[in-house]
């Protein structure tokens, strides 16, 4: 379980494919704080530490997690926003966030509003995958409030600090981003489903 409150951004030392996994080896500065078999969310993405060597740690990402992220784009010299698991009773400052992306979607637009940015992203629309005014998304491990809620599009604004401290600062048009939307969303869709 997570926050969406990125701790810090982590470089991309080593990509190496195996079979259908990919090995992905992290710098960061919350290494020395690691430990194996920890969960990390990568970019939204929860993975598991499988080797820590000095300041690098290592993450496997299977063919079902290549399959629904963006986990498998990432190249060395990537930054990738990085969330460590909640602790048990510390404060939750973002939202319920579980580190399983529901699908990818696409920046479409990218607006400086003088104090803010508002980024648009677009997405396949399905019942599952829905937006509310005011609810919330998680993209790229960023727990945000969606602003101009569309059934295939949304939008969010984002405050200098959360643009300098993640990844957000290099997207640009057509960048693809893990989209994890909200829990609770979920299951009241699921709900309606069968009533």
């Amino acid at each position: 379980m997570f926050t969406g409150i990125i701790e810090t951004l982590g470089i991309v030392t080593k990509v190496v494919p195996e079979k259908e996994n990919l090995h992905l080896t992290i710098s960061s500065d919350i290494t020395n704080e690691l430990k194996i078999d920890q969960s990390v969310a990568h970019n939204g993405v929860c993975l598991t530490v499988v080797a820590i060597d000095n300041k690098e740690y290592t993450v496997t990402a299977i063919k079902e997690t290549l399959d629904k992220t963006t986990i498998g784009s990432l190249a060395v010299a990537d930054e990738i926003n990085l969330e460590r698991a909640m602790k048990l009773g510390a404060r939750l400052d973002g939202h319920i966030v579980q580190g399983h992306v529901d699908k990818t979607g696409i920046c479409k637009n990218i607006k400086d509003e003088n104090g803010s940015t508002v980024f648009t992203f677009s997405y396949d629309f399905d019942a599952s995958a829905i937006t509310i005014e005011k609810g919330s998304i998680t993209i790229n491990g960023v727990s945000l409030t969606v602003v101009n809620s569309q059934k295939d599009e949304f939008s969010v604004a984002i405050i200098p600090y959360t643009l300098e401290h993640t990844n957000f600062k290099n997207f640009k048009i057509g960048t693809k981003v893990n989209l994890e939307f909200d829990v609770i969303g979920k299951y009241v869709a699921r709900l309606t489903q069968f009533n």
